[in-house]
Protein backbone atom coordinates (compact mmCIF):
# COMPACT_ATOMS: atom_id res chain seq x y z
CA UNK A 1 0.00 0.00 0.00
CA UNK A 2 1.50 3.64 -0.82
CA UNK A 3 2.58 5.29 2.05
CA UNK A 4 -0.17 8.26 0.96
CA UNK A 5 -2.98 6.13 1.17
CA UNK A 6 -1.65 4.44 4.05
CA UNK A 7 -2.01 7.82 6.03
CA UNK A 8 -5.30 8.81 4.55
CA UNK A 9 -6.82 5.45 5.97
CA UNK A 10 -5.30 6.06 9.41
CA UNK A 11 -6.49 10.03 9.48
CA UNK A 12 -9.91 8.64 8.23
CA UNK A 13 -9.71 5.94 11.39
CA UNK A 14 -8.73 8.94 13.98
CA UNK A 15 -11.59 10.91 12.58
CA UNK A 16 -14.08 8.29 12.81
CA UNK A 17 -12.64 7.14 16.02
CA UNK A 18 -13.28 11.13 17.01
CA UNK A 19 -15.87 10.77 16.17
CA UNK A 20 -17.39 7.70 18.16
CA UNK A 21 -15.87 9.25 21.04
CA UNK A 22 -17.50 12.48 20.84
CA UNK A 23 -21.18 10.88 20.83
CA UNK A 24 -20.33 8.36 23.16
CA UNK A 25 -19.67 11.21 25.75
CA UNK A 26 -22.38 13.23 24.46
CA UNK A 27 -25.16 10.29 25.18
CA UNK A 28 -23.36 9.73 28.53
CA UNK A 29 -23.26 12.78 30.00
CA UNK A 30 -27.31 12.84 29.02
CA UNK A 31 -27.66 10.09 30.16
CA UNK A 32 -26.66 10.88 33.90
CA UNK A 33 -28.38 14.22 33.66
CA UNK A 34 -31.54 12.26 33.10
CA UNK A 35 -31.01 10.39 36.12
CA UNK A 36 -30.33 13.06 38.20
CA UNK A 37 -33.53 14.99 36.70
CA UNK A 38 -37.32 14.71 39.00
CA UNK A 39 -39.87 12.71 38.54
CA UNK A 40 -41.82 14.20 35.05
CA UNK A 41 -45.28 15.94 35.93
CA UNK A 42 -48.49 13.95 35.76
CA UNK A 43 -49.13 12.48 32.43
CA UNK A 44 -51.77 9.89 31.03
CA UNK A 45 -49.20 6.86 30.53
CA UNK A 46 -46.13 5.75 30.54
CA UNK A 47 -44.76 4.39 27.31
CA UNK A 48 -42.14 1.55 27.80
CA UNK A 49 -40.11 0.86 25.08
CA UNK A 50 -38.71 -2.95 24.40
CA UNK A 51 -35.25 -4.57 24.43
CA UNK A 52 -34.64 -8.13 24.05
CA UNK A 53 -36.70 -10.17 26.26
CA UNK A 54 -34.20 -12.74 27.65
CA UNK A 55 -30.97 -12.98 28.62
CA UNK A 56 -28.99 -16.06 30.21
CA UNK A 57 -32.56 -18.05 30.34
CA UNK A 58 -34.30 -15.09 32.49
CA UNK A 59 -36.12 -11.84 31.38
CA UNK A 60 -33.61 -9.32 30.59
CA UNK A 61 -33.44 -6.59 33.08
CA UNK A 62 -32.74 -3.98 30.40
CA UNK A 63 -36.31 -4.37 29.49
CA UNK A 64 -37.96 -5.53 33.03
CA UNK A 65 -35.67 -2.25 34.38
CA UNK A 66 -37.56 -0.30 31.91
CA UNK A 67 -41.32 -1.57 33.66
CA UNK A 68 -40.40 -1.43 36.79
CA UNK A 69 -40.00 2.39 36.13
CA UNK A 70 -43.13 2.47 34.68
CA UNK A 71 -44.99 0.63 37.34
CA UNK A 72 -42.91 3.19 40.07
CA UNK A 73 -44.38 6.56 37.94
CA UNK A 74 -47.78 4.55 38.16
CA UNK A 75 -47.58 4.13 41.86
CA UNK A 76 -46.63 7.58 42.39
CA UNK A 77 -49.61 8.48 40.57
CA UNK A 78 -47.57 10.05 37.71
CA UNK A 79 -49.32 8.21 35.15
CA UNK A 80 -52.39 6.45 34.91
CA UNK A 81 -51.28 3.46 32.68
CA UNK A 82 -48.44 1.55 31.07
CA UNK A 83 -48.06 1.01 27.35
CA UNK A 84 -46.21 -1.89 26.52
CA UNK A 85 -44.01 -1.22 22.82
CA UNK A 86 -41.95 -4.55 21.86
CA UNK A 87 -42.76 -7.22 19.13
CA UNK A 88 -41.45 -10.40 17.96
CA UNK A 89 -37.24 -10.84 19.65
CA UNK A 90 -35.34 -12.30 16.80
CA UNK A 91 -32.62 -14.07 18.98
CA UNK A 92 -35.17 -16.30 21.06
CA UNK A 93 -39.37 -15.95 19.55
CA UNK A 94 -40.49 -14.19 22.61
CA UNK A 95 -43.16 -11.14 22.44
CA UNK A 96 -41.08 -8.36 24.04
CA UNK A 97 -44.31 -6.76 24.84
CA UNK A 98 -46.00 -10.06 26.37
CA UNK A 99 -42.96 -10.61 28.84
CA UNK A 100 -42.93 -6.72 29.69
CA UNK A 101 -46.97 -7.58 30.31
CA UNK A 102 -46.27 -10.47 32.77
CA UNK A 103 -43.00 -8.74 34.42
CA UNK A 104 -45.39 -6.00 35.21
CA UNK A 105 -48.24 -8.71 36.65
CA UNK A 106 -45.87 -10.44 38.58
CA UNK A 107 -44.68 -7.23 40.46
CA UNK A 108 -47.98 -6.57 41.49
CA UNK A 109 -49.38 -3.69 39.00
CA UNK A 110 -53.13 -4.04 38.69
CA UNK A 111 -53.66 -0.91 36.40
CA UNK A 112 -54.57 -0.82 33.23
CA UNK A 113 -52.04 -2.15 30.52
CA UNK A 114 -51.97 -1.59 26.45
CA UNK A 115 -49.60 -3.91 24.28
CA UNK A 116 -47.78 -2.48 20.91
CA UNK A 117 -46.64 -6.13 20.17
CA UNK A 118 -45.22 -5.26 16.57
CA UNK A 119 -42.69 -2.79 16.47
CA UNK A 120 -38.56 -4.11 15.89
CA UNK A 121 -37.21 -0.78 16.33
CA UNK A 122 -37.18 2.28 18.66
CA UNK A 123 -38.93 4.21 15.61
CA UNK A 124 -41.45 1.45 15.25
CA UNK A 125 -42.00 2.43 18.51
CA UNK A 126 -43.25 5.65 18.49
CA UNK A 127 -45.05 5.07 14.88
CA UNK A 128 -46.87 1.65 16.06
CA UNK A 129 -47.65 3.15 19.39
CA UNK A 130 -48.53 6.49 18.01
CA UNK A 131 -52.38 5.08 16.75
CA UNK A 132 -53.02 3.01 20.03
CA UNK A 133 -52.37 5.55 22.49
CA UNK A 134 -55.09 8.02 20.56
CA UNK A 135 -57.74 5.52 20.09
CA UNK A 136 -57.66 4.99 24.10
CA UNK A 137 -57.68 8.70 23.96
CA UNK A 138 -54.00 9.30 25.54
CA UNK A 139 -52.86 13.19 25.17
CA UNK A 140 -50.01 12.87 27.16
CA UNK A 141 -46.87 10.43 27.38
CA UNK A 142 -43.97 9.90 29.67
CA UNK A 143 -41.85 7.68 27.15
CA UNK A 144 -39.32 5.17 29.44
CA UNK A 145 -36.42 3.94 28.61
CA UNK A 146 -32.52 3.34 29.32
CA UNK A 147 -30.69 5.98 30.38
CA UNK A 148 -28.37 5.81 27.34
CA UNK A 149 -31.15 5.20 25.06
CA UNK A 150 -32.76 8.49 25.89
CA UNK A 151 -30.84 10.84 23.56
CA UNK A 152 -31.82 8.80 20.49
CA UNK A 153 -35.47 8.61 21.60
CA UNK A 154 -36.17 12.14 22.18
CA UNK A 155 -34.43 12.91 18.77
CA UNK A 156 -36.53 10.17 16.76
CA UNK A 157 -39.95 11.43 18.74
CA UNK A 158 -39.50 15.40 17.52
CA UNK A 159 -37.88 13.94 13.89
CA UNK A 160 -40.78 11.46 13.54
CA UNK A 161 -43.63 14.10 15.06
CA UNK A 162 -44.66 12.14 17.58
CA UNK A 163 -44.29 15.16 20.13
CA UNK A 164 -46.65 17.12 18.22
CA UNK A 165 -49.08 14.21 18.59
CA UNK A 166 -48.63 14.02 22.64
CA UNK A 167 -47.44 15.88 24.94
CA UNK A 168 -44.66 14.28 25.45
CA UNK A 169 -41.44 13.88 28.97
CA UNK A 170 -39.14 11.23 29.17
CA UNK A 171 -37.94 9.40 31.97
CA UNK A 172 -34.30 7.48 32.49
CA UNK A 173 -34.99 3.96 34.08
CA UNK A 174 -32.46 3.25 37.25
CA UNK A 175 -32.14 -0.47 36.42
CA UNK A 176 -29.67 -3.29 36.91
CA UNK A 177 -28.65 -2.77 33.10
CA UNK A 178 -27.43 0.55 33.76
CA UNK A 179 -25.63 -0.32 36.71
CA UNK A 180 -23.93 -3.25 35.57
CA UNK A 181 -20.14 -2.61 34.15
CA UNK A 182 -20.92 -5.37 31.39
CA UNK A 183 -24.37 -4.27 29.77
CA UNK A 184 -24.12 -0.88 30.40
CA UNK A 185 -20.50 -1.23 28.03
CA UNK A 186 -22.51 -3.24 25.58
CA UNK A 187 -24.80 0.22 25.82
CA UNK A 188 -22.04 2.32 25.64
CA UNK A 189 -20.39 0.73 22.09
CA UNK A 190 -24.14 0.10 20.85
CA UNK A 191 -25.73 3.41 20.86
CA UNK A 192 -23.32 5.76 19.37
CA UNK A 193 -23.67 2.99 15.83
CA UNK A 194 -26.93 3.28 16.59
CA UNK A 195 -27.13 7.37 16.48
CA UNK A 196 -24.85 7.48 13.68
CA UNK A 197 -26.93 4.96 11.44
CA UNK A 198 -30.20 6.73 12.20
CA UNK A 199 -28.83 10.20 11.17
CA UNK A 200 -27.57 8.62 8.35
CA UNK A 201 -30.84 7.81 7.38
CA UNK A 202 -32.28 11.14 8.09
CA UNK A 203 -34.44 10.37 11.44
CA UNK A 204 -32.59 12.54 13.58
CA UNK A 205 -33.28 16.26 14.28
Amino acid sequence: MKRPLRRGLIAALLLALLGYAAIHAMVWRNARARLAQAPPQAADAALILGNRAYRDGKPNPCLTGRVDAGIALARAGLVGRLVLSGGVDLEDGRIEAEVMRQHARDAGFEGPLLLEARSQTTRENLALSSALLQAAGIRSVVIVTEPYHLWRAERLARASGFDRQFDVQFAAAPSACWQRWGMAFKGALREPLAIVNNAANGFLH
